[in-house]
């Protein structure tokens, strides 16, 4: 072998660093996910539905003075805050219940990232979903105001209904949050249920039975301090008992929730 062939600088061609994946296509896969499954499809489809139901029964059976658009925005809302949570607590647990989270979190390392573009989604899913049951509920009132023959009542500022769509927004992040912390389907929905229903009818009867806990009711319980949203008319200290509130339900259990799911290890 000649000299030269072995004196000769061996020349490696190295590969480039594979680019970081943008999240937008994240948040595009994940809110894919969402209408993949036929329950994730059913449970978006049922926004519309139940929508559409509630905004019919206010026109068939509301007295022709509450055919106004907060009748109708009551209607839908208090569906929405049993829906959108249900389906932030899925878009989370599906990976672990659907043992789908090995491979998104092999092919996304950074398992923040992905749980971010799940938060995203889900700020998208809610948002578009109370504007897409406002619409609804605009053209029920127009509809019954013609049907029955009285002028058409718009009683809901768009200050009043942003205060609502917050409302909702945080019902969601509560059910976004036991979903991280949770991770399982069943005891994440049952977990919200307990937060919803139960909890609020022990604080309400703890508060109408002990005065000295009807003072701090405010500043202890979530789902009261989120009241004053729906009611349209926001203080600056009910501001305070949300913060306060939510400081305690939701951003100290979500951080605990997410430091779970950034150390844990998924099978």
């Amino acid at each position: 072998m000649s000299t030269a062939v072995l004196d000769r600088e061996v020349v490696r061609a190295t590969k480039p660093a594979p680019r970081r994946i943008p999240m937008s296509r994240i948040v595009g896969v994940e809110l894919r996910k969402s209408f993949d499954t036929r329950s994730g499809f059913w449970l978006l489809a049922s926004i519309g539905i139940v929508s559409v139901i509630a905004t019919g029964a206010v026109i068939l059976f509301a007295p022709d003075s509450e055919i106004t658009y907060e009748t109708f925005a009551t209607a839908f809302g208090f569906p929405m805050a049993v829906i959108l949570p249900m389906i932030a607590i899925l878009s989370v647990t599906s990976e672990w219940s659907q043992r789908t989270g090995l491979t998104s979190f092999t092919l996304v390392p950074h398992r923040g990232r992905v749980i971010t573009g799940k938060a995203i989604v889900a700020l998208i899913v809610g948002v578009t979903s109370m504007l897409a049951a406002a619409a609804i509920g605009a053209v029920g009132n127009l509809l019954g105001s013609a049907i029955l023959g009285v002028d058409a009542v718009w009683n809901v500022s768009v200050v009043e209904f942003s205060y609502i769509i917050l409302a909702n927004i945080l019902g969601m992040a509560v059910g976004f949050m036991l979903g991280v912390l949770i991770r399982n389907s069943p005891g994440a929905i049952v977990g919200y249920f307990v937060y919803s229903l139960l909890l609020p009818t022990i604080t309400t009867v703890l508060a109408e039975t002990q005065q000295w806990f009807a003072d701090k009711q405010p500043w202890v319980d979530f789902n009261y301090a989120q009241g004053a949203l729906f009611d349209g008319d926001v203080s600056g200290e009910q501001w305070a008992q949300l913060g306060v509130t939510g400081l305690f339900w939701l951003v100290i259990p979500l951080t605990i929730g997410v430091w779970s799911v950034l150390r844990s290890e998924v099978k």
